[in-house]
């Protein structure tokens, strides 16, 4: 993408990888929201004939920023949750224009606030749920398959976290992984992720790759090829493919840790590798069964 872009968002890019280190997928949102800003912009005559530099930048404000969310909004059907996100990207990229390039002394985002999120569904799977996923593994590549779910159901990896597991990467009974912003946290093996990697390891140990996880063609495991194997093992069990994906895997795995082992919440924050614990906190959530007991229980209800 670098290439094409116009050189302010160039070297914008250039700091989210080499300073901030973010990773590429976030790198590639950020600048695609803000190339989408700027392209809003250029429709207005105000920007029209500017060309892409410190004149353009400085030029922005706020209204502007409201003219575009109301564009993505109305025009590109963009929820509160795509929204904030956009705002996210625009409040950094000027403050890197701020602060760094010191191009503006005007920052307007100053008073750009966040639109209010509806409060989300946290879909996972319940303990039997996740058992019958384990217990009937389909397909030709069961040992790896089941290797693949269970690190998930046990550990909460990330998918990419899971896809770039080495061999150097485990050691005993820890494996290190490279979460988000390229930081590497050890994560405990339990027995049962030992085993299923040991037995996964006996079918695979002729060959010869770093990574853990291989393709019949003996090749790292892409994003896309895990999704599916994950996919097609829910869908085997008979539950709604959409609903439950890798990362609601790891959504089960930090749930079912909450619910059944009595995990306090900054140690599941540790599991998961996340830096705020607000972001845990999504997992202390109350199922229905839990909504439906409490209900029961009412003294009246003995009337």
């Amino acid at each position: 993408m670098n290439k094409d872009l116009p050189e302010i968002i160039k070297s914008y890019e250039d700091y989210l990888n080499i300073i901030q280190e973010k990773a590429s997928s976030t790198v590639y949102c950020y600048i695609v929201d803000i190339m989408l800003l700027i392209n809003y912009l250029k429709t207005k005559d105000k920007y029209q004939n500017l060309e892409i530099d410190k004149s353009f930048i400085e030029l922005i404000d706020l209204q502007d920023l409201y003219g575009f969310l109301s564009y993505v909004k109305n025009e590109r059907n963009n929820s509160s949750f795509a929204r904030a996100r956009k705002i996210a990207s625009i409040k950094s990229f000027f403050k890197y224009c701020e602060t760094k390039l010191k191009i503006i002394n005007n920052n307007p985002c100053r008073e750009l606030e966040v639109p209010k999120k509806p409060n989300k569904q946290i879909n996972y799977l319940n303990l039997d749920e996740s058992k019958k996923l384990l217990k009937d593994i389909v397909g030709r590549n069961k040992k790896r398959d089941l290797a693949i779910l269970t690190l998930f159901l046990n550990c909460g990896l990330r998918l990419s976290e899971l896809c770039n597991i080495r061999f150097k990467d485990i050691k005993d009974d820890t494996l290190v992984v490279r979460g988000k912003g390229n930081k590497d946290r050890t994560i405990y093996l339990n027995e049962m992720c030992l085993r299923a990697i040991k037995d996964y390891m006996e079918e695979r140990k002729h060959i010869k790759h770093s990574y853990l996880f291989v393709s019949e063609r003996k090749n790292q495991l892409c994003k896309r090829q895990v999704q599916y194997i994950v996919q097609k093992n829910i869908s085997s069990t008979g539950l709604d493919v959409s609903k439950y994906t890798t990362h609601k895997l790891r959504h089960t795995a930090a749930t079912l840790l909450y619910k059944h082992s009595n995990v306090d919440i900054r140690t599941i924050q540790t599991i998961l590798g996340h830096k705020n614990i607000s972001t845990t906190t999504i997992y202390t959530h109350v199922d229905n069964e839990q909504v439906r007991s409490a209900i029961r229980s009412n003294p009246l209800n003995e009337i």
